[in-house]
């Protein structure tokens, strides 16, 4: 796979990243992703206890990710938890080489932290976005579609158009996430502007993933119809059509208000479903791609498929002119 301006801004082989999911994005998932050449990304709330200690639990990952490799790997900072201020503490503290924020105004910590010498990517969902965080000296942008599990930007725009957008609006490199889970739309997000991708889901369905074998089992069973959108008067989500999700979208067909919403959510139905395997009481946030993975495998094995993969498409490319 040919190298991309983000292989050589961050250090990688490949222009892959790995979701940082936010209660399953460990240091052994993000070392083993390293470790083959692409970007793991480590969450501060991976394997940690219900209502534990971020800031404890963020500089043992990052601890283990260096006993792990010694490749380049990221932190996940979602800017909208209260107390992200304190993580991106913790991340200049520890001189951790990559950052990823989404979620709020890109432009809080960027200047802080590249005091320190550390690369910022930051999650957008429209042109608008990524302007704004161009205009404040990110390195990069990951342009996410609706297609991507988990919460998705409330414009709800599709991938494929929204990666030549983005790429025409800002000179930054951008990397395409949302519904990409084999070589295919690897090599369809470079052709249409992006410098790289970033998959989540797929890297749910691995051996180093943490994840309920439930959840995973889950996703492997999935059609091509079995993601739903949820939560669109707060933020709209994209998980597997469950029982959980079933009940929450007939509470919001009810006319429920968005406080109502936030009561029923709770605290960490995600790590409910994802971690203990409970989809009826938890959430399974799901990427829309669910219906092209079928098996669980070594993270390593995903990026080699992607990579040899990639070849294939751009040689029966070239072999149909």
């Amino acid at each position: 796979m040919k190298k991309t301006r983000i292989c050589n801004l961050l250090g990688i082989d490949y222009p892959i990243f790995q979701g940082g999911m936010l209660w399953i994005a460990t240091a052994e998932l993000a070392a083993a992703v390293s470790n083959a050449g692409a970007l793991g990304i480590i969450s501060p709330l991976a394997a940690m206890e219900r209502h534990g200690d971020s800031s404890k639990n963020l500089k043992e990952q990052i601890s283990r990710a260096r006993d792990l490799t010694e490749r380049p790997f990221g932190v996940n900072i979602p800017l909208d938890l209260q107390y992200s201020g304190v993580l991106i503490d913790i991340i200049l503290r520890e001189k951790v080489e990559i950052a990823v924020t989404a979620a709020g105004n890109p432009a809080l910590f960027t200047e802080l932290l590249h005091l320190e010498g550390i690369k910022v990517l930051h999650v957008v969902s429209s042109v608008r976005q990524a302007k704004i965080a161009e205009a404040s000296n990110v390195d990069g942008v990951i342009a996410e579609g609706v297609e991507a599990g988990g919460h998705n930007g409330i414009d709800e725009l599709p991938l494929f158009p929204l990666i030549p957008q983005v790429a025409d609006a800002v000179s930054i490199p951008v990397i395409a996430a949302g519904g990409i889970a084999d070589a295919r739309g690897v090599a369809a997000a470079i052709a249409l502007g992006a410098d790289g991708v970033q998959l989540g889901t797929r890297f749910i369905a691995v051996e180093e993933n943490i994840a309920s074998l439930k959840y995973k089992n889950a996703i492997l069973a999935a059609q091509d119809s079995d993601t739903v959108i949820t939560c669109r008067r707060l933020i709209p989500t994209r998980s597997l059509n469950t029982e959980f999700s079933k009940d929450l979208l007939k509470l919001e067909e009810s006319g429920a208000s968005a406080d109502e919403i936030r009561e029923y959510l709770g605290y960490s139905r995600a790590r409910t479903g994802q971690i203990e395997g409970d989809l009826i009481k938890g959430e399974a946030y799901c990427g829309a791609a669910a219906g092209m993975i079928n098996d669980i495998i070594p993270a390593a094995c995903v990026v080699q498929r992607l990579v040899d993969g990639y070849q294939e498409v751009i040689k029966r490319l070239s072999c149909s002119k």
